[in-house]
């Protein structure tokens, strides 16, 4: 069974209750055995498997016991890679980069006019001179 967003609550608490129970039962480890090796109660652990709610330290735990740990990557990524919200980051980018740009150049568009003028002079002024 996969899970699917048009599944209760209740359906999804069972179906990961039975993919762990189905993961302990595979690697042969009794659940005493487990639950001590998450550092859980045994009681959380049948409750887990039961298909009802338990803290979600516990479930960490457990995951990091059958080294499952990483598959949280997959379901809960750090960033989002969604077209729009890239969108809205290049546009930030560019409006912040315009504005430097902008400050940044004036005072060095100054300056380099002022070195222009000292540069360049009137041929029969340098005849004065």
């Amino acid at each position: 069974m996969r899970f699917v967003d048009l599944m209760t609550d209740q359906a999804v608490l069972v179906e990961l209750g039975a993919r762990l129970k189905r993961q302990r039962l595979e690697r042969n480890i009794p659940q005493e055995e487990l639950a001590d090796s998450a550092g859980i109660g045994r009681a959380t652990l049948q409750r887990l498997e039961g298909g009802r709610s338990v803290q979600t330290g516990s479930l960490v735990k457990l995951l990091r016991a059958f080294d499952l740990l990483g598959g949280l990557d997959v379901v809960i990524p750090e960033r989002v890679s969604l077209p729009i919200a890239q969108l809205e980051r290049e546009q930030r980018s560019r409006s912040r980069q315009r504005a430097r740009r902008g400050a940044g150049s004036a005072s060095s568009t100054s300056e380099s006019q002022d070195a222009h003028q000292r540069q360049w002079s009137w041929g029969d002024a340098e005849d004065s001179q």
